[in-house]
């Protein structure tokens, strides 16, 4: 039996494609693998947070591509995957980090919205999966990471596009694992908890909401992006090649409760 080597953890010369992975906690997502030694292809709605990711992964020795591409484009999917191979000749890993939230009350939903959500948190996500995974049979080898959500698990109440489309990325994480684990392709999310970011200002400010949200979490504290890093270098690197299936969440154990 081959000794265990914290080398597992590396991603030395292998090719990450994320979407999303210039702005949020995808740019954090980028840092991570790029920090263990994998080049990355980006791809992005816009050129938002290009320059300081260029400069993140190539302070780490690494090379980053980015393409600027609407994933809910009918064929954006084979485009992505030509450019990617293009660009590095292999993709070992994927990270389906692109999505959004809207919110309204639910008799005012409007469809488009429901339509909006619907496209890219999951529709995108299949998508893509699909033509990466037809590269990974071929090399007998690969990862794919999806971005969960506390609302995999929970309602999301006033949130429903957003709510059904991360539990069918829960579903869809379980269903791809079992049907690419002969290929040796490791099919895994990552569900974050209530992260401090940009994005989740407003919730934190709220004077009501904000408390509710912390003393639910037993760690007693909302959780900084840096603490997701280490969690998506795992699912990404061959130290995790006997875990599929699974949503880990990274949440301060907010589950619990």
């Amino acid at each position: 039996m081959a000794e265990f080597s914290i080398n597992s953890f590396e991603l030395t010369d292998k090719v990450v494609l994320i979407t999303g992975g210039a702005s949020g906690l995808g740019r954090y997502y980028t840092q991570a693998v790029s920090r263990v030694g994998a080049d990355v292809f980006v791809v992005s709605y816009d050129d938002k947070g290009w320059d300081e990711t260029r400069a993140d992964v190539e302070a780490n020795g690494r090379r980053v591509v980015f393409l600027k591409q609407d994933i809910t484009e009918p064929g954006a999917a084979k485009v992505i995957v030509e450019k990617a191979l293009e660009a590095f000749g292999r993709i070992d890993v994927l990270i389906n980090n692109a999505g959004m939230q809207r919110r309204h009350d639910l008799v005012d939903f409007p469809d488009e919205d429901w339509k909006a959500v619907i496209d890219l948190n999951l529709n995108a996500l299949y998508y893509l999966s699909h033509e990466v995974a037809k590269v990974m049979i071929k090399q007998n080898s690969g990862k794919i990471v999806n971005i969960g959500s506390m609302q995999s698990y929970r309602a999301g109440k006033f949130i429903y596009p957003y709510a059904a489309s991360k539990h069918a990325v829960m579903g869809l994480t379980r269903a791809y694992a079992d049907a690419l684990a002969p290929h040796n392709i490791q099919v895994n999310g990552l569900a974050p908890g209530y992260i401090n970011t940009p994005m989740t200002k407003a919730l934190q400010e709220d004077p009501v909401r904000s408390v509710e949200i912390r003393e639910h979490i037993p760690a007693g504290h909302w959780g900084e992006p840096k603490e997701l890093m280490g969690a998506m270098v795992f699912l990404c690197s061959a130290a995790s090649d006997y875990v599929t299936g699974v949503m880990l969440p990274v949440d301060g154990g907010y589950l619990l409760r």
